[in-house]
């Protein structure tokens, strides 16, 4: 099993006071988050399958942080994080949560398929590793355009010994495409742990395979998310090609709401929970002066505000009309 990074210290000297606590922000708004639709799900106000973000809010609110707006991103079907890092509205996502019509995708989605293209959220994908092509294919489309934006793609280990894995990187290597894939190595696919179904423990070595830059990175660490992600960013837009982050990370809940985690541990989990990526953040930013008590605790109180305002927001919505079933099932010609 892969060990655990060292904790970083101090906030790199390029990151300014607004950018760190907007930071935190994010992984305060993304954890609140999590922890409301978990209670929505306990009430039987969310259906289906719930996949939560908490512990792993450092490598999407990271990595998210350094695109450009009209840079896309495309994920699996635990996507939450990644929505609300690319910035959709926490409102409507409950409310696809909900099922209700004012949700990102009309209630039609749910948990597994948020996608807001008006933010670059092309999908929440419940085929594991059945994105990591189209990620290939939207970033083929901005090389065709000669545009320079890029794509970041985001996956669990579990995808990683899958065909698509291993097509899409070939052929986005051999095109130097300008995509980024982010394996998020929570150390588990489902209750499955890495040591015993991936012959190759460090999955950033794979891109060697394929003749692209692999690089391991600590993913309970915002600011080392952001700024390998940048490096990658940077050569993808300058037409280098892609590169495979690997990002070591712990989701503290299971793979689901429905998953008791009774293949971990306490022993385990302890050592990743002390490096919580929110306290730890928390804490950098007081010992460097960019954080008092008081305005944590007033910003803790406005994201706190601001779920509970989007649960309310899905409660009150309106469930989708029955002809809305037969409503963006193709695709207009």
């Amino acid at each position: 099993m892969a060990e655990t990074a060292p904790a970083a210290k101090g906030i790199p000297r390029d990151v300014d006071k607004a950018t760190a606590v907007d930071l935190l922000r994010q992984m305060l708004l993304i954890r609140t988050f999590e922890d409301k639709a978990a209670e929505m799900y306990a009430k039987g106000r969310v259906g289906g399958f719930l996949h939560l973000y908490n512990g792993e809010e450092a490598v999407a609110v990271g990595a998210i942080s350094g695109l450009r707006k009209d840079d896309l991103v495309v994920t699996h079907y635990r996507d939450h994080g990644h929505a609300l890092a690319k910035g959709s509205d926490p409102g409507r996502c409950m409310a696809e949560l909900f099922g209700r019509a004012t949700g990102i995708c009309k209630g039609k989605g749910g948990s597994m398929h948020f996608y807001d293209a008006s933010v670059g959220l092309l999908g929440g994908y419940a085929i594991v590793a059945g994105h990591l092509p189209l990620a290939a294919g939207l970033a083929f489309a901005f090389q065709y355009q000669g545009k320079d934006n890029v794509v970041l793609c985001f996956f669990g280990d579990g995808a990683t010994n899958i065909g698509d894995f291993h097509e899409a990187l070939n052929l986005a290597s051999l095109w130097k495409l300008p995509v980024v894939y982010i394996c998020e190595n929570n150390l588990y696919g489902m209750g499955t742990a890495l040591r015993k179904s991936s012959a190759l423990q460090e999955i950033h070595k794979k891109a060697a395979a394929y003749n692209m830059p692999g690089e391991q990175v600590d993913g309970m660490d915002v600011f080392a998310m952001r700024e390998a992600t940048a490096r990658a960013v940077a050569a993808a837009r300058a037409g280098e090609g892609p590169t495979l982050l690997e990002a070591l990370c712990y989701r503290f809940r299971g793979h689901s709401m429905a998953d008791p985690v009774l293949y971990r541990k306490k022993e385990e989990e302890a050592p990743w929970r002390a490096r919580d990526p929110i306290t730890t953040l928390r804490a950098r930013l007081e010992a460097g002066g960019f954080l008092s008590a008081q305005e944590y605790a007033a910003l803790e109180k406005k994201v706190t505000d601001q779920i509970e305002e989007a649960a309310r927001f899905a409660e009150q919505s309106p469930e989708p009309a029955p002809e809305e079933l037969y409503t963006d099932v193709y695709a207009s010609s």
